[in-house]
């Protein structure tokens, strides 16, 4: 099974001709490439599979999979996610 988590993009750089961008998810930021989504800019959110953004997504949808994925058990250590009240 595949699973792209979303992360907001914190800043976008190009490093030796790829963008990278520092992700933020949760309580973690990690980089990832932004070449597959050369649309998105800081303050954007992007799902996020294997170190590479492969979609853009609204900050709607992104707190959505957050809930789900936090309902799940999967966001307590992987990505630093404290569980809200219910």
């Amino acid at each position: 099974m595949c699973l792209a988590i979303p992360g907001k993009i914190l800043e976008a750089t190009e490093i030796g001709g790829l963008r990278l961008g520092r992700i933020q998810f949760g309580g973690v930021t990690r980089q990832a490439y932004l070449d597959y989504v050369p649309e998105a800019q800081p303050g954007d959110y992007v799902m996020v599979h294997v170190g590479f953004a492969i979609s853009k997504v609204d900050e709607a949808e992104a707190q959505r999979t957050y809930a789900q994925l936090q309902l799940m058990g999967v966001l307590k250590e992987e990505l630093g996610i404290v569980e809200g009240p219910k």
